[in-house]
């Protein structure tokens, strides 16, 4: 099977364990929003998930990715795996337990309205910080279907639970049987489902937990914290580039918009799922290919791939706005940030263009870039909003986001071809990503609501980009054995 075709069934298989369990996430968007007493509370749903992201940055420290290195690379696979695993526990155990024993003080300093809610978050982050490395063990190890039924059961125990206690159940019989869970609003009850969901997926995983020998090597873990402390950095920019417009809106505008600005941010899931999809089956690839004489062909033809795909699921949300906005948002008040769902998209797919670049300087052990470049963006991110959303709002928020994106990428792009010459189609590539730009802006301002008009005109644009790849198309996929 050829290296390309190897990557798409990487990426179908490990996409489809994204893409059903961010099926389920798009339906309970809409059941928050329909459920949830008004936007200022999904605020606080928003906030929790956000302190949770960074946290799990923060916990895992980078060894997720250092994992897929160092068993690709060290002979001994199984010192690589007891020492990933052993090091995350410990550091888990470590940072959760006096955060856990100081929560009276530091959840009103993270901004928690109730201490129960940020006990509810260091109990998930615990269970799903124990599970990082026997998932990248089976990902490392092809073994999709474990994977996947294992996150398939997880987004199914939430998402159960999230029905009985926001549909099924009344308030007051939600109050008799959790009465050992005092909280004081519809939003608590989300992080408990979590926090059931998380544990039970642990109790899945745990048989595998008992198989790995607990010993750490500490000659190897030296190596392995060197290569993964930048990308520890890198996760925490990135975190910050992608959320922290959710903390800091609320801060300058009153909740209910920072609510509905959080709500409208959730139309970007549909693109955010085929990034996600796309790297649980590029990281692996990239490093198995990584030896092969004809790789940096291969990266180029994975990149020019990724955008036009990328660029057809962004022009498809914009031009079925009030499909996609009536299916996850349900009540009118969401509406009124809708304008920030062209740029938010197109912000999307510069970064997914600008992860697939990062592929140099992981393959060259130079990680230290995508620190750098990390830190530049969430730098220029703290900045921007900073300037930009007292004057121009949530819309300055948006827009920081999509050009801090931009420059990020262009800049691993230029660094990368000092380093690492690769021969991407660069002219297709910002050809295609200019079209869509200005097709997404056209169709949302001048043919909004439009359906008959918004299709041909999808249908004319992606017609003409695959009638450009028509001798590609033709070669790779349609030749006979």
């Amino acid at each position: 099977m050829s290296t390309l075709k190897s990557f798409l069934k990487n990426t179908f298989v490990y996409g489809l364990a994204a893409v059903l369990p961010k099926a389920v996430n798009v339906f309970l968007v809409g059941l928050h929003t329909k459920t949830l007493e008004n936007t200022q509370q999904f605020n606080v749903n928003t906030e929790f998930f956000v302190w949770a992201a960074y946290f799990n940055v923060l916990l895992t420290f980078g060894m997720e990715t250092t994992f897929f290195r160092f068993f690709n690379s060290e002979k001994n696979k199984e010192k690589v795996l007891s020492t990933s695993f052993c090091i995350v526990t410990l550091v888990a155990f470590l940072i959760l337990t006096p955060l856990f024993i100081l929560s009276n003080n530091i959840a009103p300093f993270l901004g928690f309205e109730e201490i129960l809610h940020f006990k509810t978050l260091i109990g998930i982050l615990l269970f799903d910080t124990l599970t990082v490395i026997p998932f990248a063990y089976l990902r490392v190890k092809n073994k999709a279907i474990n994977y996947a039924m294992f996150r398939v059961l997880n987004i199914s125990i939430y998402a159960i639970l999230n029905i009985l206690f926001l549909l099924v159940l009344s308030a007051q019989e939600i109050t008799n049987a959790f009465s050992w869970y005092p909280t004081s609003s519809k939003v608590g009850y989300i992080f408990l489902a979590n926090l059931f969901a998380s544990g039970l997926t642990f109790l899945m995983v745990l048989p595998m937990f008992l198989k790995f020998k607990l010993r750490l090597d500490f000659i190897l873990l030296k190596k392995m914290l060197a290569y993964g402390w930048p990308i520890l950095i890198a996760g925490l920019a990135y975190v910050t580039n992608e959320n922290l417009d959710k903390l800091i809106l609320p801060r300058f505008l009153n909740e209910s918009i920072a609510g509905a600005y959080a709500g409208t941010y959730k139309l970007g899931v549909f693109m955010s799922l085929f990034i996600m999809a796309f790297k649980l089956g590029a990281e692996p690839f990239f490093f198995n290919v990584s030896h092969q004489k004809n790789a940096k062909e291969t990266y180029a033809l994975v990149l020019k791939w990724f955008t036009i795909l990328g660029a057809f699921i962004v022009l498809t949300i914009v031009a079925y706005i009030d499909f996609f906005a009536q299916l996850l948002l349900k009540k009118p008040e969401y509406f009124e940030t809708l304008a920030i769902v062209p740029i938010i998209l197109l912000a999307n797919l510069l970064l997914g263009i600008y992860n697939n670049l990062s592929v140099w300087y992981k393959n060259t052990n130079q990680t230290k870039y995508g620190m750098y470049f990390s830190i530049l963006g969430g730098l220029l991110t703290i900045l921007g909003l900073l300037i930009f959303v007292p004057i121009c709002g949530y819309m300055g928020a948006a827009w920081v986001t999509f050009f801090v994106y931009a420059i990020m990428m262009i800049t691993s792009y230029i660094y990368g071809q000092k380093h690492y010459k690769t021969p991407y189609e660069v002219s297709k590539i910002l050809s295609l990503f200019l079209l869509i730009t200005l097709l997404c802006f056209i169709s949302f301002y001048l043919l909004r609501g439009q359906i008959i008009i918004n299709t041909i005109l999808l249908i004319l644009t992606f017609s003409l980009v695959f009638f450009s790849e028509r001798n590609f198309i033709k070669q790779r996929f349609l030749k006979s054995k």
